[in-house]
Parts: C-alpha cells; sequence; structure tokens
C-alpha cells in the first residue's frame, strides 16, 4: 500500500501551492476541499442530503449548494457547521479511501485543512506536514484572494486548532513566508525524504 502524507495548515497559509509544487514532482493530490466542492455542485452526491437538512435556500437556481449562504450560515451556527459536516465528511473520507488504493505511486498527499481537527484520517495519514507562516500573513493572503472580511477571516481562523498546537502535532514542517523558490526547496528536500519513507515501508 502506498505511503500516505497529510498535508494541513490554516487557511491562508499556501496549501493549495504547496500542492501544486508535489504535483509538478509526479506526485498524486488528493484535495478534500476540491472534493467539497464536487459533491456540492450540480447533482452532487451531498446536495439532496443538504437540501433536506438546511432546506431550499442554501441552493442556488442551477440546483448547487450556494457556497457564500453556507459559509454565512456555519460561521454564525456551531450545530449547523456540525451538521454539515456530517453529511460531507463521511462522503469525501469514502472518496480518499478509493483513491488511495488506485495509487500505484511511491506516495500520495491527501490535503486536509481540518485535519487535526476531525481526527477522521487519523488511521490513514502516516506523516503530517503543515504549511506555515504567521497569522498576519494569513490574514493578509485570504482576505485577498477571497475578499472575505477581516472579521470573517479571523472567524474562520478561530474554527481551526491553534498555530502553535498545529506546528507540535506536526512530523514535516514548509515554512511559506519568503518566495516560490524558498518553497520549491522545502518541497524538494521533503519529496526526497517521503521516497525513501515510502521505500522503507
Amino acid at each position: 500500500m502506498t505511503f500516505v502524507v497529510g498535508l494541513t495548515g490554516g487557511i491562508g497559509c499556501g496549501k493549495s501551492t504547496v500542492s501544486r509544487l508535489f504535483a509538478d514532482l509526479g506526485i498524486t493530490i488528493v484535495d478534500t476541499d476540491i472534493l467539497a466542492k464536487k459533491f456540492t455542485e450540480v447533482n452532487g452526491l451531498a446536495v439532496n442530503a443538504i437540501r433536506e437538512a438546511f432546506g431550499d435556500g442554501c441552493i442556488n437556481s442551477v440546483g448547487a449548494v450556494d457556497r457564500v449562504k453556507m459559509l454565512d450560515l456555519i460561521f454564525s451556527d456551531n450545530n449547523a457547521r456540525t451538521r454539515l459536516e456530517k453529511i460531507l465528511h463521511p462522503l469525501i473520507l469514502k472518496e480518499v479511501t478509493i483513491q488511495i488504493k488506485e495509487i500505484t505511486e511511491a506516495y500520495i498527499i491527501i490535503v486536509v485543512p481540518l485535519l487535526f481537527e476531525t481526527h477522521d484520517y487519523d488511521n490513514t495519514v502516516e506523516r503530517v506536514l503543515v504549511v506555515d507562516c504567521s497569522e498576519s500573513l494569513q490574514l493578509l493572503r485570504t482576505m485577498t484572494r477571497s475578499r472575505l472580511s477581516e472579521e470573517k477571516v479571523k472567524a474562520i481562523m478561530a474554527t481551526q486548532v491553534t498555530r502553535q498546537r498545529r506546528l507540535q502535532l506536526a512530523d514535516d514542517i514548509i515554512t511559506n513566508d519568503h518566495d516560490i523558490d524558498s518553497l520549491k526547496r522545502q518541497v524538494l528536500t521533503l519529496h526526497k525524504k517521503y521516497l525513501i519513507f515510502a521505500k522503507g515501508k
């Protein structure tokens, strides 16, 4: 069975950028955020369950989940977030498990923003890679990228484990507060390391 690396980090830390750099090296990436979007698009596996749980108001005119409305709801209502996670997380975990079994490469990277919060992947991931940057950079990058207010970004950050806790739980850390060349060097170093780990399985 392939060696499984779990990649995580706070919002705005650069998980997508780092995962793309691993993909450039030929490594398969399974991004749970992308799977969540797939399951909530038109004809997605989660749409009917979300409609039943939250009503037609959370479904847009084309039949997909209205992501803006759902985001507003789950950050104003913890119970709503829990209900949504109970719908999405089992679907995502099932798909991740299928993809891991189909991989023939030395290792695979699973991108899970809430890796430490959900514990869904405790028995799947063999190595945890945390992408890290300062909280001020998290705020700036997320506000620039998503055009969310500072208040909303801080609300999202508050739902995640603290930066200190992530760093304590990490097996490996990539620091994303410099340029892309710095990231590439760190990714290449870890790639070589993971290939050795995979051979030792």
